[in-house]
């Protein structure tokens, strides 16, 4: 069962600035003034935390916040980028392949540089900050490639969990992919909810069947389209968002 988290809410400040009442320098000089009343409470001290359920008074004028709008996609990586907003070596990232969107978007976690698939981009941090906490294990599938066919064995190590440098993975689940065609490498699905470094190569390496391929074929409730070609994106549906958002129990 995923535990519930209460999300810490956003700064007075920075919430009297987003609504265009003043810049947050000024902002902070009304609540010292004591001009600003949460919840019909005159709040002095800067830092305190509000939620979007409170009622914030300033200069006793109600404060009315313009309607967030948000933006969600679903990008297939392709193997070559990496998944950050800018790179100080000068790498492709993935911001390089969302060209002709209305507004700036951050990536849900990440995938590296040589592994491809479903990544998650929104502006929508709350969403955000809960789909990459470990507290709502939100479940991530990779398809796996490797040299040889896994034993049964070598298998169970996944499902029961492998000894890592930074302690046991959770229980993973696995299962073989049968491939048509010849000359083609064995072929695996398994399915974390862990977000660790490198986290599935390491566990196939550590059973001694070190990866060729990695790729994220399912994030949460999403999956990625066989014909969505690496490099392509698209918006998610509403459908898709009231999904990810009940999988971290999101109103």
């Amino acid at each position: 069962m995923k535990d519930k988290k209460k999300e810490p809410g956003e700064r007075l400040q920075k919430v009297l600035a987003q609504a265009g009442l003043a810049s947050r320098r000024h902002a902070e000089e009304i609540i010292q003034q004591g001009r600003v009343q949460v919840n019909g409470e005159v709040i002095r001290t800067l830092g305190t935390k509000v939620s979007p359920d409170d009622q914030i008074v300033v200069d006793g004028n109600l404060l009315k916040m313009p309607p967030k709008k948000y933006d969600y996609y679903l990008l297939h990586k392709p193997t070559g980028y990496i998944t950050s907003v800018t790179d100080p070596q000068g790498r492709k990232t993935v911001m390089d392949l969302m060209q002709g969107i209305p507004r700036r978007v951050y990536p849900v976690g990440r995938l590296d540089y040589d592994t491809s698939g479903l990544l998650v981009l929104t502006n929508d941090g709350e969403l955000a900050h809960r789909l990459m906490h470990p507290s709502y294990g939100v479940e991530k599938t990779y398809r796996v490639e490797v040299r040889e066919r896994i034993p049964k064995q070598a298998r169970q190590r996944l499902e029961t969990g492998v000894d890592l440098e930074d302690g046991k993975t959770a229980p993973a689940r696995v299962r073989e992919v049968v491939q048509m065609g010849q000359d083609l490498r064995p072929c695996y699905e398994i399915t974390i909810h862990e977000g660790r470094n490198r986290q599935v190569r390491r566990m196939f390496k550590a059973i001694g069947y070190p990866l060729i391929s990695l790729k994220r074929i399912r994030f949460g409730p999403l999956g990625l389209e066989e014909q969505m070609a690496p490099g392509n994106f698209r918006s998610l549906t509403p459908l898709e968002v009231q999904k990810l958002r009940q999988e971290v129990e999101l109103k």
